[in-house]
């Protein structure tokens, strides 16, 4: 299926490592070009140059912390500055924070708030009219299943998750008449470096394998997944091959979650 990417340009948040990277590598082996963000300048250079080794085309970088807006809009600025629009963006950064409500303190509200739902708002706000001036775009939020049935003790992440699918609803009915398309990936247990480091630390003797495939994760499909499969599924959504889709939610959790 030809996606039709070609030309696009594509800024995705939190690039430089896990769903993030994989998800610009794959824009780009669909003919995108590429826009990675992160905090950790050395972290988006290697990402970079990986993606222009792996598929020849240039991959930039922008150094930024979206918990904050003036480098959400520099971004966005920097980015058409240098391709001369915006097709797609995809609000990926973000951290976990799970803990009991108690233990979670107001600093950490406020970081995980601006980080993962203002991060998306004021991303989105300064894309959009570029969007506009080239006739559409396509914006795709990450959260995580768990934010619509949140378990205990998986504040403040669950919140500002949920949120951010309230945000995905209301902004596509807002922008569908400028043709601008936003939905949400909701994501599960996808191998990253915080999962390989609960691997390492709880279960050392256990290979990778053995341990993405351990029943007590409970994942139907029986195995943790793989970036690549969380990344396949936000390029399709960011592509005109889903040009009829907006105000949805994706999950890719491998079954494991309570509700669709």
């Amino acid at each position: 299926m030809d996606l039709k990417l070609a030309g696009k340009v594509a800024l995705i948040t939190g690039g430089s490592k896990g769903i993030g990277f994989r998800t610009a590598l794959c824009l780009a082996e669909e003919g995108a070009k590429v826009v990675i963000c992160a905090r950790n300048e050395a972290d988006l250079r290697d990402a970079a140059a990986y993606i222009s080794e792996r598929t020849g085309a240039e991959a930039f970088y922008i150094a930024a912390d979206v918990a904050s807006e003036a480098d959400c809009e520099r971004a966005v600025t920097e980015t058409v500055k240098r391709y001369g629009r915006l097709d797609i963006l995809v609000n990926n950064a973000g951290t976990a924070a799970a803990m009991p409500f108690e233990q979670a303190r107001t600093e950490l509200w406020r970081r995980d708030l601006d980080l993962k739902l203002f991060g998306a708002i004021h991303c989105s706000r300064y894309a959009i009219p570029h969007m506009r001036e080239t006739g559409g775009g396509a914006i795709v939020n990450i959260t995580t299943s768990s934010a619509k049935t949140p378990p205990a003790s998986s504040l403040p992440s669950s919140v500002s998750r949920a949120a951010g699918l309230a945000l995905t609803n209301a902004m596509s009915k807002d922008l569908a008449a400028d043709n601008i398309r936003v939905n949400t990936v909701c994501i599960g247990m996808i191998r990253s470096d915080q999962i390989e480091r609960i691997w390492k630390r709880d279960e050392p003797d256990m290979t990778w394998d053995e341990y993405a495939r351990d029943p007590r994760h409970r994942i139907p499909l029986g195995r943790i997944g793989d970036t690549e499969e969380a990344a396949r599924v936000i390029v399709f959504l960011a592509s005109d091959a889903a040009s009829y889709v907006t105000g949805t939610s994706v999950n890719v959790d491998g079954g494991s979650g309570a509700s669709l």
